[in-house]
């Protein structure tokens, strides 16, 4: 089902130095919009941690210093951030390509400088979430969560689904309560199945966002089971009545318009209006990945569908 946005402006800006900008998380603090998420290159899945600020969502942006966060890992990026009482709170990956990885959790009065504090969560070996990345913090209900990938071991490539956590505190700083698998492989049909021939990757770069309703949606990337390589990963809605589910996919919402895909994303809901903040890769910028930002109506493309 693709939906009838009314703007879409991609791509949003250039970055100065590398080759690709990915999974973007805009954030505002009140008088200047941030905008975090990952820079490098997919060439050899290099990635630091993209920051830049603008006036307004359409910019003009700026893009600062790659921040330098007190981790360790070997895919330290996709950050999820969120800020409320004038603190940023940052929860980011260390792994994605490989078993293991921690949940870290930072925090910053003005999105430059950070303090990285104890991990919120870590990954359970040999379990489903034998290996956890792409958190992204959300309140839902008035409580707070953490949706997030978990994966079992692979032998080509993860086959991750959504996981979800809970602050038993009530705050950002946890402890963080596991309620479990949220989506699973099989909840999208639109999705390559396991058993794909030629299986591409799992459910990836999920959010959840508290709908007018009070129903919830579930944003992430999918990939579709037919077309050739580079053309197959797409964003795609679902919605559930509580924030456990069960979700039911609207499926994907945005066509790239030329040859391409689109991915990771962020959505905001203010005064009437989505507004999707997402990935793509077109011809139109070398098959690189840049951001774009997508507005309609919610009203009538998001509740009159799922109603």
């Amino acid at each position: 089902m693709k939906f009838n946005f009314e703007t879409n402006v991609f791509p949003l800006f250039h970055p100065q130095s590398v080759d690709d900008l990915k999974d973007p998380c805009p954030v505002f603090d009140g008088t200047l919009w941030h905008v975090f998420g990952s820079s490098g290159t997919v060439t050899t899945e290099s990635w630091k941690i993209l920051h830049a600020t603008a006036p307004d969502l359409y910019g003009p942006w700026t893009e600062h210093e790659a921040l330098d966060l007190a981790v360790t890992g070997s895919g330290i990026a996709a950050p999820g951030v969120i800020h409320e009482c004038g603190v940023f709170h940052m929860f980011i990956q260390t792994e994605f390509m490989k078993s293991g990885g921690r949940c870290e959790h930072a925090v910053s009065n003005d999105g430059f400088h950070w303090v990285v504090l104890n991990p919120a969560i870590l990954s359970l070996p040999d379990t489903d979430e034998d290996g956890i990345y792409d958190p992204h913090p959300a309140i839902i209900g008035g409580k707070r969560y953490i949706v997030y990938s978990g994966m079992p071991k692979f032998t080509r490539v993860p086959q991750p689904d959504v996981y979800l956590a809970r602050s038993q505190s009530d705050s950002w700083f946890g402890p963080w309560k596991r309620l479990g698998k949220i989506l699973d492989h099989l909840d999208v049909p639109h999705h390559n199945a396991r058993e794909h021939p030629d299986y591409e990757w799992g459910i990836e770069g999920a959010q959840l966002v508290e709908l007018p309703d009070g129903r919830v949606l579930l944003n992430a990337t999918c990939f579709l089971p037919d077309g050739p390589r580079g053309s197959r990963q797409r964003v795609f809605f679902a919605i559930a009545d509580e924030v456990q589910g069960p979700y039911v996919s609207v499926g994907p919402v945005l066509d790239p318009g030329e040859p391409g895909e689109n991915g990771h994303s962020t959505v905001m809901i203010d005064g009437g209006k989505l507004t999707l903040f997402y990935q793509s890769r077109r011809e139109a910028t070398n098959h690189r990945w840049r951001f774009g930002l997508a507005r309609c109506d919610l009203d009538q493309q998001v509740l009159s569908r799922v109603a």
